[in-house]
């Protein structure tokens, strides 16, 4: 099998990847481990940045975000029993799009079958040769047999675990990572959202978000120690401790309860690669870098990778100009570093320490205070949680 570009993974980065390259002219073969379904199933974050949005909606795939979506035009900050909100438009004249991953996933996967697009579904790539010559092979399993795709350019965008970061040579690549001693503790449930916006909230107990995915359905969180089992979680405790800690003085608003349709727990935890690239091989996504879901970066991140590599792609194939690919890493780690620290600020700011002293606690409430008190840093916080503009 031979194509311009071989693409490992049908998440976001490598979907919209392959499918900008199509409207370029330029062929790709995307490779998925996982089967269609899953990919159209599997949950994932729901905030879409101001100039993704627009990406999307350039592309052509973002008729059904525009329909089914929510423009949110701030958040809820909320602590010490009240709410502030941060208002987007009136801080950066920018808003962000409340659509899940997953549908974003499905739009791209219809739209790449539509366009006759090679989508291989349960091909598992086992192995990526010859990044340092001309043309770089891919080899994977499908149907139980071992196939090779051959290629100009190979685009890893098959997470950490994935045999695309692996194949970086160990001597050029450095990885930095910070963990975090908790965890969130998600819930989807069948029941209307309890607010109109996300609320983000600071509570001695725990941070806790609310967020949604349809008019019917809402998704929240809860910190949680890193070793949790969900055993020890059942519903109504769930409920209960997210009603404690979004609770609001003199307010009657109201936690809205429904029937859980899943539970899941996800670590916390800031992941680097650099470089992004070696040779022909260039990553993407989770494969390059994670964030902890508090800044609402990582589907972001991939994203605007996929835009980098687009770009660059098209000059090299279309113009002979390698400039771009030969920039590619360093350009996308100025957004990556970006969002890094925007990622560690928001989640060092809204989880209080599990060995977290009154002094800590106090800081905490103080810097939260001086957002919500100030334009100043209530704009810096605005611009980088609705996204940078593209570089």
């Amino acid at each position: 099998m031979r194509t311009t570009v071989g693409i490992i993974g049908a998440g976001p980065a490598g979907l919209f990847l392959s499918h900008l390259l199509h409207r370029r002219g330029i062929d790709s073969v995307v490779l998925e481990r996982r089967d269609r379904s899953y990919c159209e199933s599997r949950q994932r974050a729901g905030v879409v940045e101001h100039s993704v949005a627009e990406a999307l909606r350039a592309s052509g795939v973002g008729e059904r975000m525009d329909r089914d979506g929510f423009v949110h035009e701030g958040i809820e900050l909320r602590f010490d029993g009240r709410g502030h909100r941060i208002d987007f438009p009136a801080l950066t004249g920018r808003n962000v799009v409340i659509y899940a991953q997953t549908e974003i996933v499905t739009d791209l996967i219809a739209r790449r079958i539509a366009d006759g697009g090679r989508v291989l579904f349960d091909a598992e790539a086992t192995d990526v040769e010859g990044i340092d010559t001309e043309s770089p092979r891919v080899r994977f399993v499908a149907d139980g047999s071992e196939e090779v795709l051959e290629c100009d350019y190979v685009a890893a965008c098959d997470g950490f675990h994935g045999v695309g970061r692996s194949a970086l040579p160990t001597d050029s690549m450095r990885c930095f990572d910070k963990g975090y001693p908790f965890a969130w503790l998600g819930i989807l449930a069948d029941v209307a959202p309890s607010c109109d916006e996300l609320v983000y909230a600071h509570h001695p107990r725990g941070f806790a978000l609310h967020s949604m995915r349809s008019e019917s359905v809402s998704r929240l969180y809860l910190q949680v120690p890193s070793d949790t089992d969900l055993g020890d979680w059942p519903d109504e405790r769930v409920w209960d401790e997210l009603d404690t800690r979004f609770a609001l003085r003199d307010d009657d608003w109201a936690l809205r309860r429904g029937p859980v349709t899943d539970k899941s727990l996800t670590p916390m935890r800031s992941v680097v690669t650099e470089p992004m690239q070696h040779g022909r091989l260039f990553l993407a996504g989770d494969a390059a870098h994670i964030v902890p879901p508090t800044g609402a970066k990582g589907l972001n991140l991939a994203m605007h990778d996929a835009l980098l590599l687009a770009d660059a792609f098209t000059s090299a194939h279309t113009d002979g100009d390698t400039s771009g690919l030969e920039g590619y890493s360093a350009t996308a780690l100025r957004r990556v570093w970006r969002a890094e620290h925007f990622s560690y600020w928001m989640t060092s700011l809204l989880h209080p320490a599990p060995e977290g002293s009154d002094f800590d606690r106090r800081l905490h409430l103080s810097h939260l205070d001086h957002i919500v008190s100030s334009p100043a840093a209530a704009t810096q916080l605005a611009e980088n949680y609705t996204g940078l503009p593209r570089v």
